[in-house]
C-alpha cells in the first residue's frame, strides 16, 4: 500500500509540473504573439520607415519673428519668403569638394568659404550650416537638379526680415543679423542655419519677446542622410507682434525734412502720455542690408563715415544745448528769488569777471532786460547775471528735474546720458576746483553741458505740460495671439515747480516766437490756433580769438562745414493748449537758423496730422497700471 500511495504522488506532482510548464510556454507564447501583434501591426508604420537604411531626424524650426507695426497698424518691419543652401558635415565625406561644387553653380567668395568653414568647426556635426541665402529660384533649380553631386547640401524655406520704409525707420527698429559666436548661449535655437537676432534699435531691445518658440520637423532621411520626406511637423509659436508710439507718415516726413541738412537729429513727443511720435536722424542707412549680408566695402563705408550714420544721433549724440538751456536757468533763478520782471541786468554787450570778458551772441548789447525779454532776445549777459548769483550748483539741480544729465531710460538701446557740471562732478572728474567763469559760460548751455536731442524734447515736453515729469516711451504694446495688450503708464508725477515760474518760462517762449522782436519770429507757425512757442539755440564748437572777434572773421558761412557751429531749436505747439514737443539739432548748421524752419516744419506736419488724438488700433487689455494714451 505505501508504494501504491508513492507512485500516485509521483504521478501527481509530475501532473502539476506539465500544467505549469503548459501554462508558462501558453503565457510566453501569449506575449510574444501580442509583443509581434503591436510591432508588426500597431507600429507597422513606423518600422517600415525605419527598415531599409532609413532612420527618422528631428530638427528645429525657427519660428515666425513678429512684426513691428507703428501706432496705427503700419507694418514697419515684416517677413519675406527665402531660400537658402544648407550643408550638414556629417551628411557629406569631402566639405570642401561639396562646396567647391556648389561654387559652380552660385557665387561663393573667398570670404563665404572661410566663413562656413568656421561655422562647420564650431558647430555640431548635424546642424546645418548656411552657404547662401537669399537665392533666386533659378540658383535654386539648378541646385535641385544638380542633387546627386552635392552630398550634404539641400534646399531650405526661410523667412528673411523685410523694412518697408527702408532708411527711414533704421534708426528706431535697427536691424537684424546672423549669431555671431560671442552670442552663442547653448540655445540650440541660435545654431539654426539662417537664424537672426536683434542687433539695434526695437528688434535688439524687444528680440526676446519677437523671437516666438521653436517648432519641430521630424522627417525620414536614407543611409548616406538624404531627407526622403517630412513625417510630422509642429511650426512652434510665432513672436509678439510690437505696437510702437510712431506714426509712420511723420516719421517719413521728419526724415526726409532732415535730409536737407548733411546731420541732423530730431525727436517728437506727446507731452501727455510721452508717447514719442517721431525720431529722426540722418544721415541714415538700408537696414535690410545686415539681414541680407554687407560686403567689406559696405561695412567700411558705413563706419568710416564721418558722418556716423549708425548712430542714432537723436539718443546717442550728445551736443552743448546752447540757448535752449536758458529756460532751466530761468527756472532755477525763479526759484532762488530772483523775480522774471522785478529783476533785470543791463547788456552793453559782454560782462566782465575778472580779467575775462564773456561776450553776448550781440555785439552792441540789449540794453536793460527782465527774464521774459532776455528769453525773446536770448541775452547771454541777463542769464550770466542770474548765473552768477545762484551757482552752477543750483543750475545742476533743476536741470536734472528736467531730464538733464542722466538717461531718461527711454525704450531703445544705446541711450547717452550726457552731462549737468557740478562743482563736485569737475573735481571728480577733471581733479580741478571749479571757476566762477565757468558757471557764466554753463548758463549759455556752453562748457561742459552736455545733452541729447531726446533730453531736450523731454526737457520741452516738461516746460509745455507745466511742470509734469513727462517719460517718454516707443512701445506702446504688443499683440499676441490676436489679442493687443497696452503697456500701463503711470500718472507723471509733478516736478514741484510753482505754476507762476512756469507761466513766466511760457511767455518768453511765447515771445521768442511770437513777438517781431523775438529771435524766431521769421520761423513761427502763422496758422491760427496752431501757433508754437520755442527757443533758438547756436552751440559753438570751438573757441573764438580776440584777433577774430576784432577782425569780424567769424561768421560760420565764412568757416569749413566741421568749424560751423551747431544749430538747435526746442518747441511746443499749439500755444494755448500744448500737446506736442520737439527738439531739433543740425549740426554744424551755423546757428539757430538752421534748425528753426525745421522744427517749424514738423511741427506743423504734426499738427496737420494730428497722431496723438486718434489711433486706429484698439488694445484689449492694459499691461500695469493705469494706461495715460487717452487713444487706447
Amino acid at each position: 500500500m505505501p508504494m501504491v500511495h508513492d507512485e500516485q504522488d509521483r504521478h501527481k506532482g509530475f501532473t502539476r509540473r506539465v500544467l505549469m510548464l503548459t501554462c508558462g510556454k501558453a503565457a510566453l507564447l501569449s506575449a510574444l504573439v501580442a509583443r509581434m501583434y503591436y510591432l508588426q501591426v500597431v507600429e507597422a508604420e513606423k518600422y517600415k520607415t525605419l527598415a531599409e537604411d532609413n532612420r527618422i531626424n528631428l530638427r528645429l524650426l525657427p519660428p515666425r519673428r513678429g512684426k513691428i507695426l507703428d501706432r496705427f497698424g503700419q507694418e514697419l518691419a515684416n517677413n519675406q519668403q527665402n531660400f537658402r543652401v544648407v550643408v550638414v558635415r556629417e551628411q557629406t565625406p569631402d566639405l570642401v569638394a561639396t562646396l567647391d561644387a556648389l561654387s559652380k553653380l552660385i557665387h561663393l567668395s573667398e570670404h563665404d568659404y572661410k566663413r562656413i568653414l568656421r561655422d562647420v568647426k564650431r558647430k555640431r556635426a548635424f546642424v546645418p550650416v548656411t552657404v547662401k541665402d537669399n537665392l533666386s529660384w533659378n540658383q535654386v533649380s539648378s541646385i535641385e537638379v544638380n542633387a546627386a553631386d552635392l552630398p550634404g547640401a539641400s534646399i531650405e524655406v526661410g523667412e528673411t526680415r523685410f523694412y518697408p520704409y527702408g532708411a527711414d525707420f533704421s534708426h528706431i527698429l535697427g536691424y537684424v543679423s546672423s549669431v555671431s559666436e560671442k552670442e552663442l548661449t547653448g540655445d540650440p535655437l541660435l545654431e539654426l542655419p539662417g537664424f537672426r537676432i536683434g542687433k539695434s534699435g526695437i528688434e535688439k531691445y524687444h528680440d526676446n519677446d519677437m523671437r516666438g518658440q521653436a517648432g519641430t520637423s521630424e522627417f525620414e532621411v536614407n543611409a548616406y542622410g538624404r531627407v526622403i520626406r517630412e513625417l510630422a511637423r509642429n511650426e512652434g509659436g510665432s513672436g509678439r507682434e510690437m505696437i510702437l508710439t510712431v506714426d509712420a507718415g511723420l516719421q517719413t516726413f521728419v526724415q526726409q525734412r532732415l535730409m536737407s541738412e548733411q546731420s541732423a537729429a530730431s525727436v517728437v513727443i506727446d507731452i501727455k502720455n510721452g508717447d514719442v511720435l517721431a525720431m529722426g536722424s540722418v544721415p541714415s542707412y538700408d537696414p535690410s542690408a545686415f539681414n541680407l549680408g554687407l560686403s567689406n566695402k559696405q561695412w567700411n563705408s558705413l563706419i568710416n563715415n564721418p558722418l556716423t550714420p549708425l548712430t542714432n544721433k537723436a539718443i546717442a549724440g550728445t551736443y552743448a544745448p546752447g540757448s535752449t538751456f536758458k529756460m532751466i536757468v530761468a527756472l532755477a533763478a525763479m526759484k532762488e528769488g530772483i523775480g522774471a520782471t522785478s529783476h533785470t541786468a543791463f547788456c552793453p554787450g559782454f560782462m566782465k569777471l575778472g580779467n575775462a570778458r564773456f561776450h553776448c551772441w550781440k555785439r552792441g548789447g540789449h540794453g536793460r532786460v527782465n527774464m521774459i525779454e532776455g528769453l525773446q532776445h536770448s541775452c547771454d549777459v541777463y542769464f550770466y547775471d542770474v548765473a552768477r548769483r545762484i551757482g552752477v550748483d543750483k543750475i545742476a539741480e533743476m536741470a536734472n528735474k528736467f531730464g538733464l544729465g542722466a538717461r531718461v531710460d527711454i525704450d531703445l538701446p544705446g541711450e547717452r546720458s550726457g552731462v549737468m557740471p557740478t562743482k563736485a562732478w569737475k573735481l571728480a572728474n577733471i581733479g580741478e576746483p571749479w571757476q566762477g567763469g565757468e558757471t557764466l559760460i554753463t548758463s549759455i548751455g556752453q562748457g561742459f553741458v552736455l545733452t541729447t536731442p531726446l533730453q531736450l524734447a523731454v526737457m520741452v515736453a516738461r516746460i509745455a505740460s507745466g511742470g509734469k515729469k513727462v517719460i517718454p516711451r516707443i512701445t506702446r504694446g504688443y499683440r499676441e495671439d490676436g489679442k493687443a495688450v497696452a503697456y500701463g503708464q503711470s500718472e507723471f508725477e509733478d516736478l514741484g515747480i510753482p505754476q507762476e515760474h512756469m507761466r513766466m518760462v511760457h511767455q518768453g517762449m511765447d515771445a521768442v516766437s511770437n513777438n517781431p522782436r523775438g529771435t524766431a519770429y521769421k520761423y513761427r507757425i502763422r496758422k491760427e490756433g496752431w501757433e508754437l512757442a520755442g527757443k533758438t539755440g547756436t552751440a559753438q564748437v570751438r573757441r573764438i580769438t580776440m584777433a577774430e572777434r576784432q577782425a569780424g572773421i567769424f561768421k560760420n558761412e565764412d568757416l569749413p562745414w566741421r568749424r560751423r557751429d551747431h544749430g538747435l531749436f526746442v518747441a511746443y505747439a499749439p500755444v494755448d493748449n500744448p500737446r506736442y514737443a520737439c527738439a531739433v539739432v543740425v549740426e554744424h548748421g551755423g546757428g539757430s537758423k538752421s534748425a528753426a524752419p525745421v522744427a517749424r516744419d514738423i511741427l506743423r506736419e504734426t499738427q496737420r496730422r494730428d497722431p496723438a488724438r486718434t489711433a486706429a488700433i484698439s488694445f484689449d487689455t492694459v499691461d500695469g497700471v493705469k494706461n495715460t494714451s487717452g487713444d487706447s
